[in-house]
């Protein structure tokens, strides 16, 4: 009877103590950064910027365009292209800004974001052990918001750059920077997701995170826990100015190519299709006659382009790259810049319903055109409504000034549902309609007038920022 008792208190003692051990080790499983800050850093800097800038007092000129009311029917089109404007003057001064960066050499080099120095007179780095050094800009990308600097010092501690192909979502990652000023900020988190496109920057697959981002952390490096910079933390998004969980980082495969053409050419070189894409909603995919949303959705193609001689159409959905599948947008345009002017790449295209292969070379990608617009008054011309829109043909006038390659009508009001639904806007202008372009209302009421009710219907729609198709679900007649 001793014995068994004395067996079952051994149980439960060694019970205990293994209870006590998977505390421990879940415990441990929690990161411990302070090693990794204290190796890591050395390499981060601090960099103050001051840049020329003007305060606009009242309305700059440009607004007020001759015989163009701000109530008529292209209001809300020229106001969303231009933002707000007007008159009046303004005064210059110098402003100084606050960001981020990393030595990457121990010559000097430091990586930071295109928009921290962006027109600066003077850049300021401040090193780790408080040197302060003026530092030359040797390049700049601003479709990838990188910027390389130079340092004229030796002997600097140098980050270890990493790789971002490798990075897992969920796993733990640090930054280390300057938000508002203060030196040295160390915040942590885990990757929330990889692949990421943003508007802004549609060559760059962003790693996000919800590590702390706030203004003067641009620039500065992401750590994964063996101390490997793994990307460059770029950007927020953030409806309050302040940090809401969703941060971006720059994966730093992105960042080394950028430098070594800033340090070999002083620019860079990146493949160019011609084409603007979107991605394929399941209501876009609908229309299309497709069983689940994939690929890229040619909404434009370009004049003097790779993919004008070609045989790409308008609404062709852009399925595969040289082999590689296209599951979402965001994946053609890293592929098509990664790859080498002048090569010869396979597109593997649907239209109709039917899969193709379009062959094209591979052009380079030009500098970003400043495009400017004016309006004259539009000539009076038969409206009428269908489905909710409230439409205008345009004017040939219209057509050339707004730069169109073609024709379509314009949307004077948004009335139904199922139009709001789909997000067509007031000053929108519709040139197509399921493939098909329409000059007039009549084109317009011919191709929708015998769909079904609640099937969906492509609209290829043009506005300030670009072409973009709509998927507009057909209402039930009254």
């Amino acid at each position: 009877m001793k014995i068994g008792n004395t067996v079952v208190s051994y149980l439960i003692g060694f019970g205990f103590l293994l209870a006590i051990a998977a505390q421990a080790q879940s415990r441990s499983g929690l990161p411990d950064f302070t090693e990794l800050v204290e190796d890591t850093a050395g390499v981060v800097v601090n960099i103050s910027t001051s840049k020329p800038t003007r305060v606009q007092r009242g309305l700059p000129p440009g607004m007020d365009i001759p015989g163009f009311p701000k109530d008529g029917p292209f209001g809300d089109f020229f106001q969303r292209f231009f933002g707000e404007q007007g008159e009046g003057g303004g005064e210059s001064f110098n402003s100084r800004s606050l960001g981020s960066g990393f030595i990457i050499s121990d010559d000097g080099y430091v990586i930071t974001n295109h928009h921290v120095v962006k027109d600066a007179e003077e850049i300021i780095v401040k090193l780790s052990d408080r040197r302060m050094l003026v530092a030359e800009l040797v390049g700049s990308d601003p479709r990838s918001d990188i910027a390389l600097l130079k340092l004229d010092a030796s002997d600097l501690p140098t980050a270890q750059l990493g790789t971002s192909e490798d990075v897992r979502v969920g796993q733990w990652v640090l930054a280390i920077g300057s938000p508002f000023g203060f030196d040295a900020s160390v915040t942590a988190g885990i990757v929330s997701a990889k692949g990421r496109s943003l508007p802004s920057e549609n060559y760059v697959p962003f790693i996000q995170t919800d590590v702390a981002i706030n203004p003067g952390n641009s620039g500065s490096p992401l750590f994964d826990l063996d101390g490997n910079v793994i990307g460059i933390n770029s950007q927020i998004y953030t409806r309050s100015g302040g940090f809401m969980g969703l941060s971006f980082a720059i994966p730093i495969e992105v960042a080394v190519d950028v430098v070594d053409q800033l340090k070999t050419h002083g620019f860079v070189s990146r493949g160019w299709l011609g084409v603007y894409i979107q991605e394929v909603t399941m209501e876009l995919a609908q229309s299309f006659g497709m069983d689940k949303p994939a690929g890229a959705l040619v909404a434009k193609i370009l004049p003097g382009s790779p993919a004008e001689d070609t045989d790409l159409e308008v609404g062709d959905i852009i399925l595969g790259y040289n082999g590689e599948e296209i599951e979402s947008s965001a994946a053609l345009p890293v592929m098509v810049g990664q790859t080498k002017v002048g090569e010869t790449v396979k597109l593997k295209v649907m239209r109709d319903g039917k899969t193709r292969i379009v062959k094209l070379k591979i052009g380079q990608l030009p500098d970003k055109d400043q495009v400017l617009a004016s309006q004259d008054d539009p000539e009076e011309e038969q409206t009428d409504t269908v489905l909710g829109l409230s439409l205008r043909a345009l004017s040939e006038q219209e057509t050339e000034t707004m730069k169109l390659d073609k024709g379509g009508l314009v949307v004077l009001d948004v009335q139904g549902d199922p139009a709001k639904f789909a997000g067509i806007r007031k000053g929108d202008v519709i040139q197509m309609v399921n493939g098909k372009p329409v000059d007039t209302v009549g084109d317009f009421k011919a191709l929708v007038e015998n769909l079904p009710a609640g099937k969906y219907v492509s609209l290829l729609v043009q506005r300030p920022q670009g072409p973009e198709f709509l998927a507009m679900r057909i209402p039930e007649k009254p």
